[in-house]
């Protein structure tokens, strides 16, 4: 080896990467693809560790919403964040080009609920990123590396995403649609750097039997010829073709298919719809908040089942999937008491006795399990056995503890579950364990209603895991 190769080498390895930010303010302008509302866009440069945010300034006080999972509260035709009830959709196209730009701060101030559609893909947003320039900051890059691969299955196992280790961001995605216009399509990013040639200009996309029920739903209003690719699979009659024309502000007549694409808008690949939809992931997965190393295999992606994914990987980035550490010196956050204050529950159905570690989307509780427990005495008597049912219960407990935690205790609340989803029961409770209990948010709580992820352990050993749902009312 020679010594220049010696040298690039070490600086390669040596080299490390900073956080970045914009270099000026930046302006756009446009339509919202749903709302209709014309908006105006400021990219504002920003400082280290800041993150992407979203500023209202049509809003008394400014809210900012920041660009993270956690935020996600809609995935209808597009995904939107909410934050203490103020809301931006239909980031996605914004937040993948800031993504493979690399941009880790700045603020997007939005004068709407909404980020204007433009032309339907990431090249405006890409362009106004060059126009602002990039400037390096002081602080390292936040990586979350993939460690070992997952498998996720959603919808009775038709849509699947495999999360596997790598060097780098690579996202390789199939899509398989009932229609021989697109049918099944593949598209692969193996390095980010190819996102502006190969990714960012490829437009959202509508079949034509989709296009009225989206109108009927209060959707589209801001839709046009210009900010989405059509695929026409069905035949309209002539009072379908004249109310389509008119939704578009066009005459009949210049209503034209092209190999079943409406307007003669023509594809820039064969695989558009494919590419497209990996640059809605890009966005998506941008959600967690840090750069990822990691190969992601994404079979029928959509918004709902992107931002899952990186809700859960953010979790474990958070180590809010980890198994607590429970210290029996150290003093409790919530002791029996203060919890009797917050809980109306009373024996025999209190089942939490101290609450440990509290954060702002996430809480511990525990349970000592002794002999005495009332239940024993029939679940069984011969070989005791707490009911999985009452597990579920105080992890729905210790889950109200944290709605409840910062509301006044002259005040009284009543919590009622509504749904429970993916409940599992792992292992056995018996005798003599210490159940630990961990809840965290998986969306922020709306208008009382709580959705989290429960986890009880004992030991190292899960013992039930569920997804619940429940309504927190003030009591009469």
């Amino acid at each position: 080896m020679t010594n220049i190769c010696k040298i690039i080498i070490t600086f390669a390895t040596n080299y490390i990467m900073k956080q970045r930010t914009l270099n000026k303010i930046v302006s756009i302008e446009g339509r919202g693809l749903h709302s209709g509302k014309h908006s105006h866009v400021n990219l504002v440069p920003s400082t280290d560790n800041t993150g992407v945010c979203f500023k209202r300034i049509d809003i008394e006080n400014n809210p900012v919403i920041p660009a993270l999972a956690t935020f996600v509260t809609d995935t209808t035709r597009g995904t939107t964040l909410t934050k203490n009830n103020v809301s931006i959709s239909t980031i996605e196209h914004l937040v993948s080009a800031l993504y493979a730009k690399g941009i880790d701060n700045v603020i997007v101030e939005v004068d709407c609920e909404e980020v204007p559609i433009l032309d339907g893909s990431s090249k405006y947003w890409l362009e106004l990123i060059d126009k602002a320039g990039i400037k390096e900051l002081e602080s390292e890059k936040q990586y979350y590396e993939i460690k070992q691969t997952e498998h996720f299955l959603f919808n009775d196992d038709k849509i699947e995403y495999w999360v596997m280790p790598s060097e780098e961001f690579k996202v390789s995605a199939i899509i398989d649609f009932n229609s021989d216009l697109i049918g099944t399509q593949m598209a692969e990013l193996t390095t980010l750097s190819d996102f502006d040639k190969e990714i960012a200009n490829c437009r959202t996309f509508v079949f034509l039997s989709e296009i009225e029920g989206l109108v009927e739903h209060n959707y589209i209003k801001g839709g046009d010829l210009d900010n989405a690719i059509i695929f026409v699979d069905k035949v309209l009659s002539q009072d379908k073709q004249e109310l389509l024309a008119k939704f578009f502000n066009k005459n009949v007549d210049d209503l034209k298919v092209e190999r079943g694409v409406l307007n003669n808008t023509k594809l820039l690949f064969n695989n558009e719809p494919a590419r497209h939809k990996l640059l809605d992931f890009i966005g998506d997965i941008s959600l967690m908040g840090k750069n990822v190393k990691g190969h992601f295999i994404i079979k029928r992606p959509g918004h709902t089942t992107n931002t899952e994914i990186a809700k859960k990987l953010k979790n474990i980035m958070d180590n809010k999937d980890s198994i607590p550490v429970y210290d029996p010196n150290k003093e409790p956050v919530f002791d029996i008491t203060e919890i009797k204050k917050r809980l109306p529950h009373r024996f025999p159905m209190l089942l939490i006795d101290k609450v440990i570690e509290v954060g702002e989307d996430y809480v511990v509780g525990l349970k000592n399990v002794t002999g005495n427990e009332d239940f024993f005495n029939g679940h069984f008597p011969e070989e005791p056995v707490m009911p999985g049912v009452l597990v579920v219960e105080a992890l729905g407990q210790t889950g109200g503890m944290l709605v409840l935690k910062d509301k006044q205790v002259e005040e009284r609340y009543n919590t009622y579950f509504m749904k429970f989803e993916e409940v599992k029961f792992r292992n056995k409770v018996v005798p003599g364990d210490t159940l630990i209990l961990k809840l965290s948010l998986l969306e922020p709580i709306r208008r009382g209603v709580v959705r989290m992820k429960g986890i009880a352990y004992v030991g190292n050993k899960v013992v039930v895991e569920a997804t619940m749902m429940a309504k927190i009312s003030k009591a009469e």
